[in-house]
């Protein structure tokens, strides 16, 4: 998490502590990122190494969200690489593939870039993850993170993972509940949550379960709604307002980061507390 809205008026002493534990929260969360890609690299080191002295390695970089979702990630890829002496251009060939939010996509995109005979396929996110294991099961696949890659049927577990699959699981479903923890802690009173999600991602099932046994110990109710498309997202707020929603939750999705510009703008124009985390990028908390 990296951003942090500065218009969090009105704020108890009780909700000021909040946000500092949130701050402390993001830098730790930044720290595990960082170990999360010296991981992945590594991962891919022996396919570059065995590639290394005949032609350069081909990767693929492949992501169910949109290229600008993904910028600070792939950049800090390509920043790992060079640290450890491949240069793009030269020792490898980095191609990028996004589905732009639309998972119809993801398996065209992944029949594609087998098609181009990757030496390793890195996967930003569990759609892409299992278009790509759909699509192949010779071409190594690292996945940059997933919600329960053992529990969705990637890995056989996350120890020994088996197959052409293996890499990082974020342990999503449970991070969703503590989101839903921090928002009422930030805003004690709150009664009615809006949760914001895809229900065709992977994961959801998990993490809507997480939510549910979080908002029967926190006494609050939940409004779900499914969004897959600008559309969906623009009513869902207006189901929200109509339903007294209290607050905003947005669980883990590729769809929601690519919408997360609109779901701020619109969560501000209604004036909703509201905690937005998807895919790990922000966490954007504000009250009346």
């Amino acid at each position: 998490m990296t951003v942090l809205s500065n218009e969090c008026w009105g704020l108890s002493h009780e909700s000021r502590e909040a946000f500092v534990k949130t701050k402390s929260a993001r830098i730790a969360q930044h720290s595990v990122l960082c170990a999360a890609l010296c991981a992945m690299l590594f991962a891919l080191c022996s396919v570059v190494e065995a590639q290394q002295q005949s032609k350069p390695a081909r990767i693929a970089y492949f992501s169910a969200g949109t290229a600008s979702s993904q910028t600070s990630r792939v950049d800090a890829f390509k920043d790992g690489l060079r640290a450890l002496g491949y240069k793009n251009g030269s020792d490898i060939f980095i191609e990028q593939r996004y589905a732009d939010g639309k998972l119809d996509r993801a398996r065209t995109i992944a029949n594609e870039l087998v098609s181009l005979k990757p030496d390793a396929i890195v996967t930003g996110g569990p759609a892409a993850t299992r278009a790509a294991k759909q699509t192949t099961a010779t071409i190594p696949i690292v996945m940059a993170f997933d919600w329960d890659p053992v529990a969705s049927g990637v890995v056989s577990s996350l120890g020994r993972p088996g197959g052409n699959v293996t890499g990082l699981s974020s342990l999503a479903p449970e991070i969703t509940g503590k989101q839903l923890e921090l928002l009422k802690e930030v805003a004690p009173n709150l009664g009615r949550i809006a949760v914001l999600e895809n229900s065709t991602e992977p994961g959801v099932k998990e993490m809507r379960k997480e939510l549910e046994q979080a908002a029967s110990a926190l006494k609050v109710r939940l409004q779900n709604f499914d969004v897959r498309t600008l559309d969906d997202l623009k009513a869902a707020f207006e189901a929200a307002s109509k339903g007294r929603a209290e607050a905003l939750l947005a669980v883990t999705s590729f769809v929601l980061i690519s919408q997360q510009t609109q779901i701020v703008n619109l969560a501000q124009q209604n004036r909703l507390p509201a905690g937005i985390c998807p895919g790990g990028r922000a966490d954007v908390v504000w009250r009346k």
